[in-house]
């Protein structure tokens, strides 16, 4: 299982002019992987903002899908960005200019071809719809911000770079009346109990899952762990006299 954090890059984004679809078919993607996110940055076409977060997810080592700026237009900054974070110059990508050039022929130039200049050491990713290629270079994938062109890439430079995760068990207990303050500790108990386990606690006072005032208590993780926590989590609710019912397990 890999962690990833996703960069969603534009102005029109932070300024309305659009609105970001990215974010859920993303996450999508990775879950059907047995992938997580941890975590999603809204970021401006601004080049020292831009430079500055790739010098941290690098010295962090994490593995970044970003989304956006790649264009040839001045306010696309987030090749360049990558490449002074890594300390390395731009440079025209040879397979990533033939593409262009194959595409586009003499409209290649002047100004489309700059889309080839890519960080010093990167290797494409390919563009099916239009053969503008993203790159990859230490675990950051940079990909375009139109939906149509990056997911099929996403889908690619998943299948391509890693190995399908083993799938993860969820299951739910919703506790009905229940105030999250009460069960602090028995939340405790679990996640001591079960450090491996994702946990999570979202208290309600009401919505379309439930009607009434309550708590969703959900673990994840090794189906026999959850089994376990849900059982002992069925346990001591019921020596408390909550009320609670189950939703369905889900595998992902």
């Amino acid at each position: 299982m890999a962690r990833f954090t996703l960069l969603i890059i534009g102005d029109e984004i932070l300024n309305g002019r659009r609105q970001d679809q990215h974010f859920a078919a993303i996450l999508q993607r990775l879950q059907q992987r047995g992938h997580t996110l941890d975590a999603v940055l809204y970021l401006a076409d601004n080049s020292q903002t831009l430079i500055e977060t790739f010098q941290r997810t690098l010295a962090q080592d994490l593995h970044v899908i970003s989304c956006g700026g790649i264009g040839a237009t001045p306010d696309d900054y987030t090749r360049s960005a990558l490449a002074s974070a890594l300390n390395r110059p731009l440079c025209r990508q040879a397979e990533a200019a033939q593409l262009i050039e194959d595409k586009f022929g003499s409209d290649a130039y002047p100004h489309r071809i700059k889309m080839a200049d890519l960080p010093e050491g990167a290797i494409i990713i390919p563009n099916p719809v239009n053969q503008v290629a993203g790159c990859s270079i230490e675990n950051h994938y940079l990909l375009p911000g139109f939906p149509s062109m990056a997911w099929p890439m996403v889908d690619w430079l998943l299948d391509q770079y890693y190995e399908e995760a083993p799938n993860t068990y969820r299951q739910s207990i919703t506790v009905l009346n229940a105030k999250e303050s009460d069960l602090i500790p028995l939340m405790q108990e679990l996640v001591s109990t079960w450090p491996t386990l994702a946990f999570s606690s979202l208290p309600s006072f009401g919505n379309s899952h439930c009607a009434e005032p309550h708590v969703e208590l959900s673990v994840q993780g090794d189906v026999d762990a959850v089994k376990q926590a849900i059982e002992f989590l069925n346990t001591n609710l019921s020596a408390m006299n909550y009320q609670q019912y189950h939703k369905a397990p889900v595998t992902s």
